[in-house]
């Protein structure tokens, strides 16, 4: 019986010694772990997690995706802006660096930019690229692109455009509906064919690119009527290019639902972050580290909020992400536990 009751005094006293760690072992514990593990238990969970009955999930048998990138400020310290500028680091110099503002004059932080691939009908970011504030949205998706697959509908605006990265995109299977500018920098498709409900078939391919086959693409150009003064001509290309499957009427609302990753990155930078909210590590290693450890808490809850909503056969969008975050924040039992 003694021994017993020195067992549950032993455990007790464990319990009770562990469960609130101070800031140093929690600091200590996360400079131990580093930020491999959590990239890599992110690129392994994350994943699209609507189902087959989801609102806002499909298209015409495609499951609606979209790209874009954000901006996280990190702390000012020396580390986090010089770290990647070393001789001997693999990575882009400067990998922290900071945006212009007004007068030639830098921002207070430095940023890292991260761009992600998101499930327009669940808000689930399901793969993400970490890179250097100097580095465009466009290069960090290359090496995205082997997340798509077949069966996907990718979207992305007009900034993510050019003919290597459409062309590298539409190699990997999935189908892209991608907004593209009209102005004279923007790309040249010669037409091929007129379709019956307004769009038109085009090839596409560089003026100074003989040697490549020419990419056949559909081409949607629509006005938005608002009720505003609005006279912008619009213009779309796709991969999608029979009409019988989606409407040139039904493209651009589905381009709209692009949206849908912008609020995916307002859940996690203002809710569950916090508005204005610096990352705190003070090493980039640990920058990192807190960007992957956002990652997987934002794709757990949305994945316990796709749950409830099929579970109650409600869709996902009516379910609010703050509310499920303050739910989840209820459950935890010691916030300070690791």
């Amino acid at each position: 019986m003694s021994q017993l009751t020195d067992g549950l005094s032993w455990a007790s006293g464990w319990q009770d010694s562990y469960s609130t760690p101070s800031k140093s072992a929690i600091f200590q514990a996360r400079v131990r772990l580093g930020s491999q593990p959590l990239q890599a238990l992110f690129a392994r969970v994350a994943a699209p997690i609507g189902g087959d009955d989801t609102p806002g999930v499909w298209l015409a048998g495609r499951r609606l995706v979209a790209v874009d990138g954000t901006c996280l400020d990190v702390a000012d310290t020396a580390v986090n802006a010089d770290f990647f500028s070393r001789p001997d680091t693999a990575v882009n110099a400067d990998f922290f660096s900071r945006p212009g503002v007004n007068k030639g004059e830098q921002a207070a932080f430095p940023q890292a930019r991260v761009v992600a691939l998101a499930e327009c009908g669940t808000h689930a970011v399901f793969a993400a690229q970490v890179g250097p504030y100097n580095q465009s949205e466009a290069t960090l998706t290359g090496s995205l692109l082997e997340r798509l697959t077949p069966g996907m509908l990718l979207l992305a605006d007009r900034g993510f455009f050019s003919y290597a990265l459409w062309r590298a995109a539409t190699g990997t299977g999935a189908d892209l509906l991608w907004r593209v500018r009209t102005d004279p920098a923007g790309p040249k498709p010669v037409h091929v064919q007129d379709l019956p409900d307004g769009s038109w078939l085009a090839h596409l391919r560089r003026a100074t690119d003989r040697r490549s086959e020419p990419m056949l693409v559909r081409v949607v150009d629509y006005t938005v009527a608002d009720g505003r003064d609005n006279s912008t001509t619009y213009r779309l290309f796709t991969t999608v290019l029979d009409p019988g499957e989606v409407s040139a009427v039904d493209l651009p609302a589905a381009y709209a639902q692009r949206w849908e990753i912008e609020l995916a990155f307002d859940e996690l930078k203002t809710h569950q972050r916090g508005a204005r909210t610096v990352l705190r590590s003070k090493s980039p290693d640990l920058v990192l580290q807190e960007i992957w450890g956002h990652l997987c808490c934002h794709f757990a809850i949305r994945s316990l909020m796709v749950q409830a909503a099929t579970h109650s056969g409600h869709d996902p969008d009516r379910i609010s992400f703050v509310a499920a975050l303050r739910i989840t924040r209820q459950t935890i039992a010691h916030p300070g536990a690791f």
